[in-house]
């Protein structure tokens, strides 16, 4: 297993994402310029939405890299789920919106596409380059979903960062594919209507992701708990304690992709001194920790049968 931190391969997918949809959104301008067609144009601001997206994720790790200070002693790992919502937000906003709104101007007052190869020159090259960038950004994913299905993957994952630039490079290149599909048909049938309609097609496509992404990151913003495989080790580890009898509730929460807040509550042998007790509860800290290093802060309560079972009644 690559003991690289998480947030390096996020980087490395987001630079990626970045370097290659800002030499597209280049050229699919150039390509509407010169060809006036409404898909292109789509597709133009779908890549400058994207690139400003990956520049917000980037924003979104380097404000999460703060160290933790009075205001927020836990950090600011939240801050990579926050900004990844803002992502899903404008790109539902600016690219599914003005995709659409281009795609039904150009259907109410359609016009002739020219040079329409030059078109199909640009649309080659941007699959070429958002190919490239999806394949490492799936390869990161690939290699950090562990054995699970790529949409339990997403539903699981806690790394924002790496979902939403796949989500992105594949509404893309589906995108790519409705602009040149738009653009075949105009060829074939000789009706501008189909490059509006393609251009709507795309507004749709992002529509959907961006509402998908706003689904996945909602509950990461929430607040959510770590990995079940995660909170059985720590049970694992709690139960092999020789004077814990009980474990009441074990509660993590994701505080950032690589920081886990856990609070557990045990009832310890009740003959066990308290110095005893104090000694064990710093050695099952140092092993949780050392078994699973995202988890940065432990918080071990002692409680008695009766204690529990009355706070039980009060929830």
């Amino acid at each position: 297993m690559d003991k690289q931190p998480a947030s390096h391969g996020s980087k490395t997918v987001i630079y990626a994402a970045l370097t290659g949809n800002a030499l597209i959104a280049l050229t699919k301008f150039i390509a509407a310029f010169l060809t006036g067609s409404a898909a292109m144009l789509a597709e133009g601001i779908h890549s400058v939405v994207d690139t400003g997206n990956q520049i917000l994720l980037l924003v979104g790790l380097r404000r999460a890299a703060r160290p933790p200070d009075e205001e927020h002693p836990f950090g600011y790992g939240k801050e990579i789920y926050f900004w990844s919502f803002v992502v899903a937000i404008l790109l539902f906003s600016l690219g599914a919106g003005i995709s659409i709104y281009e795609g039904v101007y150009h259907l109410l007052h359609p016009k002739p596409i020219s040079h329409v190869y030059a078109n199909y020159v640009v649309l080659v090259l941007a699959m070429i380059f958002e190919g490239g960038a999806w394949l490492l950004g799936f390869r990161e994913f690939n290699r950090r979903r562990g054995g699970y299905g790529i949409l339990e993957a997403v539903r699981r994952g806690k790394d924002p960062n790496l979902f939403v630039v796949l989500f992105e490079d594949s509404a893309a290149i589906l995108g790519l594919l409705s602009a040149g599909i738009g653009l075949l048909l105009w060829q074939l049938t000789g009706n501008p209507l189909f490059d509006g309609a393609a251009s709507i097609v795309i507004g749709i496509i992002l529509g959907l992701t961006a509402i998908w992404l706003a689904a996945e990151t909602k509950g990461l913003l929430i607040g959510e708990p770590a990995h079940p495989n995660v909170v059985q080790g720590i049970r694992s580890i709690v139960t092999a304690s020789p004077i814990a009898r009980q474990i009441n509730e074990v509660a993590t929460l994701h505080m950032g992709p690589e920081f886990i807040l856990v609070t557990i509550s045990v009832r310890f042998d009740p003959d066990a001194t308290a110095e005893r007790v104090q000694n064990e509860v710093a050695s099952l800290n140092r092993r949780i920790k050392g078994q699973f290093p995202e988890i940065k802060r432990v918080f071990i309560e002692g409680e008695t049968a009766d204690i529990a079972r009355r706070e039980r009644e009060v929830y």
